[in-house]
């Protein structure tokens, strides 16, 4: 933590340049040391759980007595499964394969030119993210496997567990003999280092991811004089048609909503086809019900179900992250895309059903990051991709979409060789 005599400004600046100095040994580092060095740190993860769980009981204490929403404590929470799953992810993501120098394409021109299209470091990553602290080790590893640098600026909820997940992973870099500094995190809860990590640290910064609400990717995208992988809310929704088998549908849609409440992947709006409501609507509203999942409805579903609440335009434009879901019935594919489309943040959306060609039509017709046909929207997720772990899901259209992995966190040149070619 920054003792109260020094400057913001300059000590992100600081940041940024040592920053700039590992990112460049980083690019051209051997492979097997970024593995040992996250295998490293998972092991120093494993040996430190207890200093772990106890940075993360003083967070979760003062965040409670803050006032902190319960989705919002749930995210923050770690404790030994939680933590077993950090250390399985950072294992995951050093046996991945090390994109940088791999060959994406390569193609031989007439004049005898043979051209080579090859993945490279971005540089340095600018990571700003609330209340869940896996987040540091996650995006930790990804930016170190692609070969870039990061600076970690977490919520000031999770301060106390970010540290402490942190010097695991620095302890890993000194043990593969990297550069400490690789991996750096905004050692001030000071929301003034966030603007000076948008300034872009004197044009060290390349990239700004932002994991958490909207308020805070709003803040981003407005500020930002760099690049941003934009990883907006989850208004995620399920279709479910009257093709669908009931008890998939039932499961699904259960899944989606009750796994976790509280993550970017669970579903908020339920759209079912009015054919199903006859068969479909109560099996699933009552194994939601059962789960304690608050049930807000249009008229359609009023009529059905008393026990619902009104729904009103303010429901199927939010990211409730807790045991709420809106519902509405829609009459057919069309009706659900058009619905979706009007409401969806573009991050996840599913349909259940066995008809291919509204399934095509949901597929096409839909511009979101991620699509799933007959599976729970929480597969959302880069560690259920085999991407080991993901810097955040992007929903923007450039350079990455969906979640953010090492080869999304690599940018690519251009070698050409020849043998002795001019330009006529």
């Amino acid at each position: 933590m920054l003792n109260k005599s020094d400057n913001v400004t300059d000590v992100m600046a600081i940041l940024g340049e040592n920053a700039k100095r590992a990112a460049g040994t980083l690019a051209i580092a051997d492979p097997q040391a970024k593995t040992d060095a996250l295998m490293a740190a998972a092991d120093a993860m494993d040996k430190n759980r207890a200093d772990i769980l106890a940075a993360n009981a003083i967070d979760m204490k003062t965040s409670a007595e803050n006032g902190l929403s319960k989705p919002m404590l749930d995210r923050l929470k770690l404790d030994d499964a939680r933590v077993d799953a950090i250390i399985e992810s950072l294992r995951a993501i050093s046996a991945l394969e090390d994109p940088v120098g791999s060959i994406i394409a390569e193609w031989d021109r007439p004049n005898g030119l043979h051209i080579e299209r090859v993945r490279t470091p971005i540089g340095i990553i600018g990571v700003i993210f609330e209340s869940r602290p896996n987040v540091t080790a996650d995006a930790g590893a990804l930016c170190l496997k692609s070969g870039n640098a990061v600076i970690l600026r977490g919520g000031s909820d999770s301060y106390n567990s970010s540290r402490a997940i942190h010097d695991c992973l620095v302890e890993g870099l000194k043990s593969a003999r990297l550069d400490e500094h690789s991996i750096q995190i905004v050692p001030t809860t000071d929301r003034a280092a966030v603007g000076e990590m948008l300034a872009g640290l004197n044009g060290n910064m390349d990239v700004i991811v932002p994991r958490g609400g909207s308020g805070l990717v709003g803040r981003v995208q407005r500020e930002a004089r760099v690049p941003v992988f934009a990883h907006l809310e989850g208004i995620c929704h399920i279709y479910v048609d009257a093709t669908s088998n009931i008890e998939m549908a039932v499961d699904i849609v259960t899944n989606s909503k009750m796994r976790r409440t509280g993550i970017c992947g669970s579903a908020e709006t339920l759209l079912i086809e009015e054919k199903a409501a006859d068969t479909h609507l109560q099996p699933i509203l009552s194994a939601l019900r059962e789960k304690g999942c608050e049930i807000r409805g249009d008229e359609s579903i009023l009529a059905r179900d008393n026990a619902a609440i009104a729904a009103n335009d303010q429901d199927w434009a939010t990211e409730y992250l807790d045991a709420i879901i809106s519902v509405k019935l829609v009459d057919g594919i069309d009706d659900a895309v058009a619905h979706i489309e009007k409401w969806s943040s573009h991050h996840t959306e599913a349909i259940v059903s066995e008809d291919a060609s509204a399934v095509e039509k949901f597929m096409n017709g839909i511009d979101s990051a991620i699509l799933l046909h007959n599976a729970s929207t929480q597969y959302a997720d880069g560690g259920e991709f085999g991407m080991g772990a993901e810097i955040g899901i992007a929903t923007g259209k450039m350079h990455a979409r969906g979640p953010v992995g090492v080869e999304q966190l690599c940018s690519f040149k251009y070698r050409v060789r020849g043998n002795g070619q001019v330009r006529p």
